[in-house]
């Protein structure tokens, strides 16, 4: 499934914004010995560089990462609260049903099913609504202390919490694979289709106990998850299919179709050809309040997302052709980062659910302010024509896990206001010109994008099974539903309107991540598709020189460039980047200015002092964020260089963010090689990003 690019098409085929040479200078390093970290699949950190990174590029892979990887939030630990939230609470149901040919997996002897579960001893079937309960409600080993209500709580920051009771198990009048198998002619002679969700009310309106039903019939326990016996098709039909059997050939009786008169494979939902018994199950969904799911995928936070919060998926097809790029990966819970956890996507089909998807991922700034987890004031809420009005503005952009602190904010929320297209009177909010994915499968689609979002991510709580921290670009749709869905569980059909995406990350390593996805039977190494969503697991952008990342972006069409201007960690080890984001069409009212003194220096490092000369001025924006402290800076661009044989100067931070009047140090670090001369001048170069002609250089001379 491997789709062979080469770095430098893709590039090419980036079509909405740059990462033009100049601009990634800053980046990549600065001076003599400064050269660009090599970018794309990094494993492991940078190899050692000179100088060190101050935000290093380091990439985990999700097949890798186990439950060691989880680091608690410092000083928060949603789990041992209350499952209640402090605004809305979710009254979840649980009806459990299993069917005649299918039993519980839970209550089989462990390891003895065809699928090689359960991974734990087992229960009772009388025991299953309680077993539930437990898993998803009560820390204990199998969950490795992580609940459902954990997950809802740290997302909202407390606001959003989850109560559940459980019932059943009842027992399914048709057999498992007339609920899951997609097409009649597959299923065997004598059976027919039967719906799940209409089944299971049947069995509950015929509960002898109708308190069942009085429970149900509530809008108080809303959603409620139908959780049957077995496995969901989106957990088997690959693990099972081509990762076990090279040939549809190779495929043995027990795994076909019990009719020996039909084939032993059948057409998966995602396209392909796999087993009968791999392709039989149902698929999770949700609709209505209602989800439903198997024992063996633990998508529920995924699945609640869509009945309590009345949001539709963002993802793709990645098997199918031609491919389109994952919208926004590992990164959000309504995209792939429903797979995160432990073992990685392939590990999905465990019993009981307590890997691959286990650990979902937090959910991207859109999804947090439309479901008013947070509101404006916690965000820099601003507008791209005012930018130019306002000048550049700058943020301290905290992780979206916690609250920020004052000061701080959880992101910045860039409004793209309608806009004529150069060259005609139509009005557009995106600006991109239009790119068919059906032959660049990097395309974002048809340009209707409404907002651009700027986030931190980091590696603590369910983001501890997110590939990377750091700074995350998305653009963003104001409603996740626009008709552009190209057919059900996202399967391409080509075009512009190929599918609705409606959070697109931009990813600073757009070239192919080139890593094995799975090894066939024969020892064939299937690499990632170039749509697979872990090829996004590079795509957050870093701070200063040499981080194996970008610290920039821009997007010309649109009239603005975002700088990742510095990064720290807070006493209590919160990530805070400071954010900037500029229009290419004005830098507002104020006088811009610059200057430079030299300090002290020695063999290692020369130290100057940074000075923004320049004066605010007032002025008039739309931006809905109006204090004026958020424009009072201005960035600058730093270069150096050195004269002098055998000597080199580098920069660890080739920009920086100073309010006006004020001051900050600016490090060149040294190195002298064997043989160099006794002395050399370093030369420091500061230029305005908002007036390129306000720059100033100042040298001095080491011995």
């Amino acid at each position: 499934m491997h789709f062979a690019f080469s770095r430098r098409a893709l590039f090419q085929r980036a079509a909405i914004a740059t990462f033009s040479c100049a601009m990634f200078a800053a980046c990549a390093g600065s001076g003599a010995s400064a050269g660009r970290a090599t970018s794309g699949a990094q494993q492991v950190a940078p190899q050692a560089v000179w100088p060190a990174p101050i935000d290093p590029q380091v990439i985990r892979d999700q097949d890798d990462m186990t439950y060691d990887d989880y680091t608690p939030i410092p000083g928060v630990d949603w789990t041992h609260r209350d499952s209640k939230g402090t605004v809305k609470t979710l009254h979840l149901a649980v009806v459990t049903a299993d069917f005649p040919d299918q039993p519980f997996v839970m209550t089989l002897p462990q390891k003895s099913d065809m699928y090689g579960n359960p991974q734990a001893a087992p229960v009772r079937r009388e025991d299953i609504p309680k077993f539930f309960y437990d898993f998803y409600m009560v820390p204990n080993a199998l969950n490795h202390g992580h609940t459902i209500y954990d997950y809802w709580l740290e997302q909202s920051h407390g606001r959003v919490g989850v109560v559940t009771r459980t019932f059943g198990p009842y027992r399914m009048p048709g057999k498992s694979f007339q609920y899951g198998i997609n097409s009649p002619a597959d299923l065997p002679g004598g059976y027919a289709q039967r719906n799940l969700g209409r089944d299971l009310d049947s069995l509950i309106k015929a509960d002898p106990d109708t308190s069942v039903r009085a429970v149900l019939d509530t809008l108080q326990y809303k959603p409620v998850v139908r959780a049957f016996a077995g496995y969901d098709e989106t957990a088997t039909w690959q693990e099972f299919g081509e990762m076990k059997f090279q040939t549809t050939a190779d495929i043995p009786k027990e795994w076909g179709n019990p009719d020996a008169s039909k084939p032993r494979a059948v057409r998966s939902r995602y396209g392909a050809m796999v087993p009968w018994e791999a392709a039989k199950w149902p698929w999770s969904n949700a609709g209505g309040g209602v989800v439903t799911q198997g024992e063996s995928i633990n998508s529920i936070r995924h699945e609640l997302g869509h009945a309590a919060f009345l949001i539709g998926d963002n993802y793709n097809n990645p098997f199918a052709t031609p491919y389109r790029r994952a919208p926004v990966g590992p990164w959000d819970l309504m995209d792939r980062g429903s797979f995160n956890g432990p073992g990685g996507p392939h590990s999905r089909w465990k019993v009981p659910a307590n890997a691959g998807g286990a650990m979902a991922a937090g959910l991207v700034l859109r999804q947090r302010m439309q479901f008013k987890f947070i509101d404006s004031s916690q965000v820099l809420m601003l507008e791209r024509k005012s930018l130019a009005a306002s000048g550049l503005a700058v943020a301290h952009v905290m992780t979206r896990v916690v609250d920020p602190e004052p000061g701080a904010v959880n992101g910045v929320h860039i409004r793209l206001d309608s806009t004529k297209v150069p060259g005609s009177d139509t009005l557009r909010t995106d600006l991109s010109p239009r790119d068919d994915p059906g032959t660049n499968p990097l395309s974002s689609g048809v340009p209707t994008w409404s907002f651009y979002a700027v986030e931190v991510v980091q590696r603590i709580g369910y983001d501890s099974f997110e590939p990377d921290n750091g700074v995350l670009i998305t653009k963003n749709k104001d409603h996740d539903r626009d008709g552009r869905q190209g057919a059900s569980f996202g399967v391409n059909v080509g075009g512009p309107n190929s599918y609705a995406a409606y959070v697109w990350a931009i990813d600073a390593h757009p070239e192919d991540i080139n890593v094995v996805d799975f090894t066939r039977p024969n020892g064939e190494k299937v690499m990632r598709s170039i749509a697979d969503y872990r090829q996004l697991n590079d795509a957050l952008f870093h701070a200063g020189t040499n981080s194996g990342s970008a610290c920039e972006w821009e997007d010309t069409p649109n009239r603005l460039h975002f700088y990742i201007v510095d990064t720290r960690k807070t006493d209590k080890g919160i990530l805070d980047y400071t954010i900037a984001v500029r229009s290419l069409d004005g830098s507002g009212p104020h006088t811009r200015g610059v200057a430079l003194v030299a300090g002290a220096g020695s063999g290692d490092a020369v130290s100057f002092t940074l000075t923004n000369t320049g004066t605010a001025a007032p002025f008039t924006a739309k931006h809905a964020t109006k204090d004026p402290l958020y424009f009072a800076y201005d960035v600058y661009r730093l270069n150096v260089s050195v004269a002098g044989s055998g000597w080199d100067a580098a920069l660890q931070n080739a920009l920086a963010a100073v309010r006006f009047g004020a001051s900050q140090p600016v490090k060149v670090l040294l190195r002298k090689h064997a043989g160099a001369a006794s002395s050399a001048t370093v030369t420091l170069t500061a230029t305005s990003e908002s007036d390129p002609k306000k720059t100033v250089s100042v040298t001095y001379t080491v011995k």
